[in-house]
């Protein structure tokens, strides 16, 4: 017998796969909540004094291959509108990318960015990769959508068994 092999611990095993993965859209909406509430939060900063904006964008901000002039509306409407979908659920994962743009951009463009502002955008970026990679969850107003993909069944369930034509 290999000493790997605890056939005892299979079942409380699967119980814990089980419990972990009913959590998953919670975990899901927590993360579309927490980013997006960020995000728009910092497009509704940019709105509140417009002038202030455009003086970051062409003095503190060097946003790559962008003017200023275009990289401040184009930055702020992304700020306002991709975390209302996210938050939503309703292109999740168009979302989910253009906000990583977003969210790298916004990183290179300060020429000092300080540790904990590091940190916390990627810890964003570490979110919005899950959200792009497994979308937004089953609580989401994307479940409801004509004509979504059905998801796989899970791997460890049993498969259908074939039926024949008579």
């Amino acid at each position: 017998m290999h000493p790997l092999n605890l056939p005892w611990i299979h079942g409380p095993w699967r119980l814990l796969t089980r419990l972990l993965e009913s959590l998953q859209p919670l975990a899901q909406l927590a993360a579309r909540l927490y980013v997006g509430a960020a995000f728009f939060r910092s497009g509704l900063t940019k709105i509140q004094d417009w002038p202030t904006t455009l003086a970051l964008f062409a003095d503190e901000y060097h946003v790559p291959l962008l003017p200023p002039a275009v990289a401040a509306p184009l930055g702020t409407a992304g700020e306002l509108v991709l975390p209302v979908l996210l938050v939503l659920g309703l292109g999740g994962r168009f979302a989910a990318l253009g906000l990583s743009v977003l969210n790298v951009v916004a990183a290179l463009s300060l020429e000092t960015l300080a540790p904990a502002a590091l940190q916390q955008h990627q810890f964003w970026g570490s979110l919005l990769l899950a959200l792009a990679l497994w979308g937004p969850g089953a609580l989401s107003l994307e479940r409801f959508w004509p004509g979504r993909r059905v998801a796989a069944a899970p791997v460890d369930a049993p498969a259908a068994a074939p039926t024949s034509a008579a």
